[in-house]
């Protein structure tokens, strides 16, 4: 009697609950039914893998080559630019405007005359002295 009692103690318990469970859930995976609901399920599937294969198709092929397509432009206009830029006049001969380079109160960096983004090659200001 008492080894009936911790049978049926044990058997109740909720680990062997649970792995029955696991049990059945993995019976029912593997005999499907073909139901209206698993019909769904598996077109859902299907149509998942169908679209991400086309992303990565378009991602790959086409993605890519307009990137480097849109680069080699980038590279050419910004080599247009420069040669343009160097068949002006020198940046000390240009005439400075009165609106241009107006400093109200000097930058704390640097000799407080440039800006943050000054770049040589395109601002020039000059200095009254």
């Amino acid at each position: 009697m008492i080894g009936l009692r911790a049978f049926q103690r044990t058997a109740a318990s909720p680990a062997i609950r649970q792995h029955v469970r696991v049990q059945r859930r993995f019976a029912s995976a593997q005999a499907a039914e073909d139901n209206a609901f698993n019909r769904e399920r598996a077109a859902v599937k299907q149509h998942a893998a169908e679209s991400s294969d086309l992303w990565r198709k378009l991602s790959i092929y086409v993605v890519i080559p307009c990137l480097c397509i849109a680069g080699v432009n980038a590279w050419r206009l910004w080599n247009e630019h420069w040669e343009h830029k160097s068949h002006e006049p020198p940046m000390e001969e240009k005439p400075e405007y009165a609106y241009q380079n107006i400093r109200t109160k000097n930058y704390f960096w640097g000799d407080g005359d440039k800006t943050l983004f000054w770049n040589p090659k395109v601002n020039y200001h000059k200095k009254d002295e």
